[in-house]
């Protein structure tokens, strides 16, 4: 599993958020969140930034994780 797929369930799950909820509020699937977070699949970016506003952060956070330095 990737690390962003990793950081997106944690930030989602952390944040007590349904895949479905969140796939429908960027517009992808539930399938597709499913597959972003165990990393089939990597989002656009477009939607990455979507999913980092909807969970209120950032993609960097995504990418390697909260309170981590880039």
């Amino acid at each position: 599993m990737s690390d962003f797929a990793q950081n997106l369930e944690q930030l989602r799950n952390k944040r007590r958020i349904t895949r479905q909820e969140l796939a429908k509020s960027v517009g992808v699937s539930e399938g597709a969140i499913w597959q972003y977070e165990h990393g089939l699949i990597t989002p656009k970016i477009q939607i990455a930034v979507a999913i980092a506003k909807r969970l209120g952060t950032t993609c960097e956070a995504l990418l390697y994780g909260e309170g981590k330095e880039v």
